[in-house]
């Protein structure tokens, strides 16, 4: 063989050991899970490839049922979920670490024929249990104290879901007591609850509210809850104007918890990949400045540094 031929394929050689080398470089994390939380993940993934752009990301939605199960699983690196992380999953290996808060909020049709009234009184808790659980209200007149018989439609999630659990645990129960029409997703729900006057459902803070305007989401309206049950509105409690109020509302603790609560990555036990565990030290430490601008409440420092301290 001639020597430019031998060359020739040393070079090719070379190139073709370097591109294997960079494909073993690459790392692809994996996640899956709650509608909650997805935004922010995207996110979050987007600006942390800028910084890291040999890390590849697959994240996909489904509900919190689905990131526990997958996690658990093993099939995907990290689970999102945005409830409370039961004993029982522990139990079975669940490894949890928080991110950040939002809230889960009622919401009705702006549509509502008795919109005024409602956003004047808000609604109790016993009031939203009597709707979502108990079905001894079942019609908006009787619920407002007026002559009439506007029956109410009671929209709830079809998936396991985070959401669900959260609004329902405020209420007095789990997701299976809540009685409705299911619907897949938060935006489903959404658009559910917006296309049907006489509805309610509830939804995840950034699904109720449009990012961009900082303004409810077209047809949308979120439903106040009187939380001093005094039968009114007081200044206090009203904070659903825009997704700032809210989230500050959230962020001191005027909004209850639940629904307010933590929204976490889980996986069947510590990631053991060195690019998962850097990613999640990413979040909590620099992703947390991107926290605000996508809808979201970002962790105080005393929870951030116990969550870090997991990652060791």
């Amino acid at each position: 063989m001639k020597k430019s031929g031998i060359i020739y394929l040393l070079a090719v050689s070379l190139l073709l050991s370097a591109c294997a080398s960079n494909k073993q470089k690459q790392r692809t994390i994996t996640i899956s899970g709650a509608f909650a939380l997805y935004p922010l993940v995207v996110t979050w993934a987007e600006k942390y490839k800028e910084e890291n752009p040999r890390v590849r990301f697959n994240i996909s939605g489904g509900g919190a049922g689905k990131g526990m199960a997958d996690a658990l699983a093993g099939a995907v690196d990290l689970g999102m979920v945005s409830r409370s992380i039961a004993q029982e999953e522990i139990s079975r290996g669940a490894w949890c670490v928080g991110l950040t808060i939002d809230a889960v909020v009622p919401t009705i049709s702006v549509r509502n024929p008795h919109l005024n009234q409602i956003l004047t009184r808000g609604l109790t808790r016993e009031e939203f249990s009597a709707i979502f659980l108990k079905e001894s209200i079942t019609s908006w007149n009787k619920l407002l104290g007026i002559p009439g018989n506007d029956g109410i439609t009671v929209y709830c999630r079809a998936d396991a879901c985070g959401a669900a659990e959260t609004w329902a645990n405020y209420l007095g129960g789990k997701q299976e007591n809540i009685k409705g029409v299911g619907i897949f997703g938060d935006p489903g729900l959404a658009e559910a609850v917006a296309n049907d006057p006489l509805g309610i459902g509830f939804n995840n803070t950034i699904f109720a509210f449009d990012i961009k305007t900082g303004k409810k989401r077209s047809g949308v309206e979120v439903v106040p809850i009187d939380v001093n049950g005094n039968g009114q509105l007081d200044s206090t409690e009203n904070f659903y104007t825009s997704l700032d109020l809210i989230l500050k509302a959230i962020s001191d603790g005027s909004y209850p918890s639940p629904p307010a609560r933590e929204l976490y990555f889980v996986s069947r036990g510590k990631p053991e990949k060195k690019a998962t565990i850097n990613f999640i030290r990413w979040c909590l430490t620099e992703g947390q400045k991107y926290v605000r601008e996508a809808g979201y409440v970002p962790l105080n420092h005393e929870k951030i540094n116990q969550y870090l301290k997991l990652l060791e």
